[in-house]
């Protein structure tokens, strides 16, 4: 079993990177087995699939997305903190040089069409993010609505990070959810318009 394991995330961190690095459809299970090191029939065994190990990415990916973003917005001190953070999270993201835009949003433009559980993965993921930023905003004290709002410009700037190559519009959306923020003012909140973090 820890040999199967072992294989297993060979798989999937060599898939993970060619998926996100050149996209699904570019990507043979050949050229998987090349960079994991695990034997084409091996893989099979473990994804019968090349769908099925689409999926095991986007749920890997979703997990360590989802993770990597708490663990950074929960270290703020305040709700608005928390917020804001998301962007200033985003902003890390976008920066770095491997970026290459959302992996759900891109896989369903891929497979979105063929592939009724890939498209169900994607959504899942965004509803995921959608709830996250809602409790958030509870916390906050301002309307749930607020939580639509940040979330469109939070999948704006990462559509446009990538389309652009340039990560400020991380902080574009920053600025735009505190002026956001201010309109539904909560318990207290400082005049931070336009600052980066």
């Amino acid at each position: 079993m820890p040999d199967r394991e072992a294989a297993r995330e060979r798989v999937l961190d060599a898939a993970g990177e060619l998926f996100y690095g050149r996209g699904v459809q570019a990507v043979g299970m050949d050229a998987v087995r090349d960079a994991s090191g695990v034997p084409l029939k091996r893989l099979y065994q473990l994804f019968p699939s090349k769908e099925a190990l689409v999926l095991a990415f986007l749920r890997q990916r979703d997990g360590r997305w989802q993770q990597a973003l708490a663990e950074y917005v929960e270290a703020r001190p305040t709700p608005e903190e928390r917020i804001t953070a998301v962007f200033d999270w985003l902003h890390g993201w976008f920066s770095r040089p491997d970026y290459r835009g959302c992996a759900f949003v891109n896989s369903f433009g891929e497979m979105g069409a063929v592939s009724p559980d890939v498209a169900a993965q994607a959504r899942r993921h965004k509803r995921a993010f959608h709830e996250y930023l809602a409790r958030l905003v509870t916390a906050s004290g301002r309307p749930a609505a607020l939580a639509g709002q940040l979330a469109l410009l939070a999948e704006g700037a990462m559509t446009t990070a990538a389309i652009l190559g340039t990560p400020e519009s991380a902080r574009q959306a920053r600025d735009a959810a505190f002026a956001l923020m201010r309109t539904h003012p909560g318990p207290a909140l400082p005049d931070r318009t336009g600052t980066g973090g």
